[in-house]
């Protein structure tokens, strides 16, 4: 399967010296003595033996060592830790692979860690539903190795696939770059189970696919980041094996063209179209010029860079349907260049090139990235003008866009000079309220965490916050779990 490059900090550590440590250990020594027995000597660490990749943002925000790092083998466990910590106003940061991008798993000061990596088994799979059951902790990829060894696919795809785990996945509605075709993670999702923060346990577990009993139990933790309950386990829906995939990658002169590629694609492939990626010239020559391993296919002095994928059931029809398609658009003025992959191998090395958008820090240096969803009509002058106001400020700014254009995602990299990291917030500004102008979303696949809170209300409206404030109050009156993430 192609990777998906997701994950686009390229930052270095957080220093030792910014390690601080909570002064919460003293104030409940007779809690913290309660929860560890719990979770028995393997289920817990403290002090130094806390790693940092339990603590360390990787988004640089902060390195709190907790008091206790908790790691429950069950959702019994996990229940009982909860119940524990509700009845003592003892505030948790539930954890998954810590692989977020908006500041939201690492723990604020007195907070103790919950993390499920000890929550790593494949319950069950079942060929006859097309579901797999897992525990929260088991990482996206032993998914997709295990659901593959049976001809099947579970199509989220992230380039943390390694060390993300489902859990976080869920609680953030990770997307990835097929969503065109098989939706974000909410749509993956035939049922789970969680947590609340007294201890109760949701069991909305089935496998059914039409399941009209009321309320969608699950949505209302799906997409939460830990702050309405703690998911521990999940009924994911898994699809065939794709027979067939065929991936070009073409150069185009505007983003009309872009846009009409994507239309005629959608039209002349149906359901084969998993991907349609996008990169604008500054991303792509940015790629060129520092990421060795990505070998450039097209010259880079084409205004755009499409990848398009189809995956499909007969590999010798769905083949034919991708040529001609492409061929049709060639004749429609649509496209300038093309390369089309012929091989397994080709094929990866266009996927490298899109996935490198995502590794240009180290030739660049330090970049602020951002998540946003726009209207497919809107992203041509947002491209233009975001480049213009940042400009405007920063003349020698370094900038790339680039996203998953089909279902409305870019994503923007940029570096301003030497004082990049301490001007976030004012680049924030820039480019959110450009976002709120249009009437697009601050966050389309990472979530809000700590670092976009400020901007919530630019793509959410007052009465909208106001019901997630009630929900939050009603279903975590004391506020212990993630307290301070989406909103204070």
């Amino acid at each position: 399967m192609a990777a998906a490059a997701m994950c686009y900090h390229s930052r270095p550590p957080v220093e030792p010296g910014l390690i601080m440590t909570s002064q919460a250990v003293s104030a409940q020594p007779n809690l913290f003595d309660r929860l560890k027995e719990i979770v028995g000597p393997a289920g817990y660490r403290e002090g130094d033996d806390i790693e940092p990749k339990n603590f360390q943002d990787l988004m640089e925000d902060r390195a709190i060592r907790p008091p206790l790092l908790l790691r429950p083998a069950s959702t019994e466990e996990v229940s009982a830790i909860l119940a524990l910590c509700h009845d003592a106003g003892q505030p948790v940061a539930p954890q998954g692979g810590m692989t977020g991008l908006v500041s939201g798993a690492a723990p604020l000061a007195n907070e103790i860690c919950l993390s499920l990596e000890r929550m790593n088994k494949v319950v069950e799979l079942d060929p006859y539903t097309s579901t797999i059951t897992v525990e929260a902790g088991v990482p996206l990829q032993v998914i997709q190795e295990r659901v593959d060894e049976q001809g099947l696919l579970f199509p989220l795809d992230l380039g943390a696939r390694g060390s993300c785990t489902i859990g976080g996945n869920l609680s953030t509605n990770a997307g990835g770059n097929r969503v065109i075709r098989y939706g974000m993670t909410r749509d993956l999702t035939v049922g789970l189970e969680a947590v609340l923060a007294d201890g109760t346990v949701i069991d909305n577990l089935h496998k059914l696919r039409k399941n009209n009993t009321g309320y969608d139990i699950k949505q209302l933790f799906i997409g939460s980041e830990g702050t309405l309950g703690v998911i521990t386990r999940a009924v994911l829906k898994l699809f065939p094996r794709p027979a067939s995939q065929a991936v070009a990658m073409c150069g185009l002169p505007s983003f009309r063209q872009v846009a009409d590629l994507l239309v005629h694609a959608q039209a002349r492939l149906g359901a084969n179209l998993s991907a349609f990626e996008v990169l604008w010239r500054n991303t792509y020559q940015l790629v060129d010029a520092h990421v060795p391993h990505a070998s450039a296919p097209l010259p880079n002095n084409h205004a755009f860079y499409v990848l398009v994928e189809s995956m499909g059931s007969d590999e010798a029809t769905d083949s034919d349907l991708f040529l001609d398609m492409l061929d049709e658009a060639n004749r429609k003025g649509l496209i300038e260049d093309v390369v089309v992959a012929d091989s397994p191998a080709k094929i990866k090395k266009l996927w490298t090139v899109r996935d490198a958008a995502a590794e240009i820090a180290p030739g660049v240096g330090y970049l602020h990235t951002y998540d946003v969803s726009l209207n497919v009509a809107d992203m041509s002058y947002f491209g233009d003008e975001v480049e213009r106001r940042l400009r405007q400020r920063w003349p020698d700014a370094i900038l790339g866009l680039f996203g998953h254009i089909g279902d409305g995602n870019l994503h923007i990299v940029i570096n301003v000079g030497p004082e990049t990291r301490a001007l976030h917030l004012r680049i924030d500004e820039v480019i959110y309220g450009l976002i709120q102008e249009l009437k697009g979303s601050v966050s389309a696949e990472h979530g809000i965490g700590i670092m976009k809170r400020p901007f919530l209300p630019y793509s959410r409206g007052g009465n909208e916050i106001a019901l997630m404030r009630n929900l939050k109050q009603n279903m975590d009156p004391r506020g212990i779990l993630n307290p301070g993430r989406i909103f204070t």
